[in-house]
Formats: C-alpha cells, sequence, structure tokens
C-alpha cells in the first residue's frame, strides 16, 4: 500500500481536494480532523495542552481562538504544543494506516498541512502540492470569519514556501480552474496511483 501526502499552503484548496480523494473512494487521513478531536470535549490532549497553556480550557475543550493569541505571542509555544500533539496524532494516523491496509486499499492519502515543515514528506511514497495564484489564495482566506492581514502573514511565515513545495511535489493539483478541472486532475493522480 502506497502512502500518500497531500499538503499545500493555507487557502490553496487542500480540504477541498481531499474531499475530491474521498469521493474517488481513496481512503484519507486529515490530521487537521485529528487535532480537532483531540481539542475537544473529552479529547486526549485537552489536559495536557490545558497545563502547558493555562487559560486555554473553556467548557472542556481546548478553546482554539485563544490558544492561537497565546501562540501569535509567544511563538516559543509552537514547540511545546506540538510535543503534545504530534504524537498523539501519530497514534491516530498509526491506526488508520493499519485498517487501510486491512481494507486493501491500494494507497491511501495523508492529508497534512505542515507535510514539508514536519519532515513528513520524508516517509510518504509520493508527494501532492495543491496550489493555487498568491492573489486567489489570499482572498480566499481573508473571507474567513476573523481573518486578518496580519493572521494570514503570520501563519504564511510559519509555511514552507511555494516554490519548495512545487520543486518537491511528485503531483500537482491547480485550483484555479475551479472544482470540475480539480476533479478531473485528481481523478487521473488516483488512475496513475492504483495503475
Amino acid at each position: 500500500m502506497k502512502i500518500v501526502g497531500l499538503t499545500g499552503s493555507i487557502g490553496m484548496g487542500k480540504s477541498a481536494t481531499a474531499r475530491l480523494f474521498r469521493e474517488e473512494g481513496v481512503p484519507v487521513f486529515d490530521s487537521d480532523a485529528s487535532v480537532h478531536e483531540l481539542y475537544d470535549v473529552g479529547g486526549r490532549a485537552v489536559k495536557p495542552v490545558g497545563e502547558a497553556f493555562p487559560g486555554v480550557v473553556r467548557d472542556g475543550a481546548v478553546d482554539r481562538d485563544i490558544l492561537s493569541a497565546k501562540l501569535r505571542e509567544d511563538p516559543s509555544g509552537f514547540a511545546r504544543l506540538e510535543a503534545i500533539v504530534h504524537p498523539l496524532v501519530g497514534q491516530a494516523r498509526n491506526h488508520f494506516l493499519a485498517e487501510a491496509e486491512k481494507s486493501g486499499a491500494p494507497f491511501v492519502i495523508l492529508d497534512v498541512p505542515l507535510l514539508f515543515e514536519t519532515g513528513g514528506h520524508e516517509h510518504v511514497d509520493a508527494v501532492i502540492v495543491v496550489h493555487a495564484p498568491q492573489d486567489e489564495r489570499r482572498a480566499r482566506v481573508l473571507q474567513r470569519p476573523g481573518m486578518t492581514e496580519e493572521k494570514l502573514d503570520a501563519i504564511i511565515a510559519r509555511q514552507t514556501p511555494d516554490s519548495v513545495k512545487l520543486d518537491q511535489a511528485d503531483y500537482i493539483v491547480e485550483t484555479s480552474g475551479g472544482f470540475d478541472d480539480a476533479r478531473r486532475q485528481v481523478a487521473g493522480i488516483v488512475k496513475k496511483l492504483t495503475g
């Protein structure tokens, strides 16, 4: 079974592209969804994150907005947070891979926003990078509730430059042409990976 990493900088259309792979019947592990689960009420990260970042737990769950604000104030907290969350996400990912292997899937997608930043691209068989022009990407992201130019610039500063990702990609899905075009690209990649 091949393990394929799917990544793309903020606003590129990665989540929509992951859905297109799901529609093609490909098992997809969504690392962001895994983190949401870990932060939610009863999640395994709530207690340790609350201890590392006092005041971020509200109503039994990690409040992501408060946590983000704390990390913007003190970026050194990212390393502490990653030390808590990454091993837990890794356990969930390993469970997903074992289940996909049992099901006989020819390949799986690991949807990881920070695939290059965490070195994950070195542990997959192929990398798919989702891409869109910079102006389109900024326009998409700035429509999100609570997003500002300042927040967006801070996020982009922490991400590997798009040129580096594109250079290292095995496949690229260009999302500026709309859903039908992206769907065709995804179908082509599925055909190559299963062939």
